[in-house]
């Protein structure tokens, strides 16, 4: 079984995001970047399959010569290879793109029967990613899994939703999405790591996937930040004295914040 994962380089979500004064663009470069803490989880579900049977795991991702690092975090989980598209035509990509460049390099992958992803990036949020490569593979898509089960030709998930639990079947090959439910992610070992120097990372360009730059980058994406702002400081909560009304101020205050 041919697996390929999709991940995403993305800012430390414990370091102070900002976004870039002159294009309102994530800033990347003054704070550390890491992979995608969701996407350990399609790493690590990857990863068990690949040792439940015969299975190699391609690990793929977009983005400046940074985003190296999360194909070499993956590398040192486990995986067998990684492939980096970089270029520098990218820049400002937004879904729409990300899916077109993604579906290219998983067509130049060859036979693939598996695609997995996070639940979404932990920068954008969007959790459209997914849908959008199953529909440019023309690939059924089964999302948002909290477990993932292959039997033949065949991959069925369970989704667990507020109400109710569901189970979802599909053929393969298929695009299928995971949430942080499905597995504990793996951390590299000290032979994993020094193993993942030897694996081998492909580095490809807009041209190698027969992409033109008119199709990416922010001047050509479909949405855009038109501006950004700081979130004010909080603002010290009221404070009530019981002086024997208290219960009515309470009430009051819950009134008027349309609480009851």
């Amino acid at each position: 079984m041919n697996i390929v994962v999709c991940v995403k380089h993305v800012p430390d979500a414990q370091g102070d995001r900002t976004f870039e004064d002159s294009d309102n663009t994530v800033d990347r470069t003054s704070v550390d970047g890491l992979l995608s803490e969701l996407d350990e989880y399609p790493v690590e579900e990857a990863l068990k399959i690949k040792e439940a049977g015969d299975a190699e795991v391609t690990v793929v991702t977009m983005g400046p010569a940074a985003a190296a690092d999360a194909v070499k975090k993956a590398l040192q989980m486990g995986a067998d290879k990684g492939i980096h598209i970089c270029d520098d035509a990218l820049a400002g990509s937004d879904a729409a793109a990300t899916s077109l460049v993604l579906a290219e390099a998983i067509k130049k992958c060859g036979q693939v029967d598996l695609v997995l992803t996070g639940l979404a990036s932990t920068d954008g949020a969007m959790s459209v990613v997914p849908a959008m490569l199953a529909e440019r593979l023309g690939l059924p898509q089964v999302t948002f899994a909290s477990e993932v089960t292959i039997e033949g030709d065949a991959v069925t998930i369970r989704r667990d939703g507020d109400v109710a639990t569901e189970i979802i079947s599909s053929s393969l090959p298929a695009v299928v999405s995971v949430t942080d439910q499905i597995n504990e992610p793996r951390y590299p070992s000290f032979k994993g790591i020094m193993a993942a120097k030897k694996k081998p990372v492909e580095t490809w360009s807009l041209g190698d996937l027969g992409v033109d730059a008119s199709q990416v980058g922010l001047d050509n994406a479909w949405t855009k930040v038109l501006a950004t702002a700081e979130r004010p400081p909080r603002q010290q909560g009221l404070i009530v004295t019981d002086d024997g009304n208290g219960g009515a101020v309470l009430a009051q205050f819950l009134t008027m914040q349309k609480f009851v």
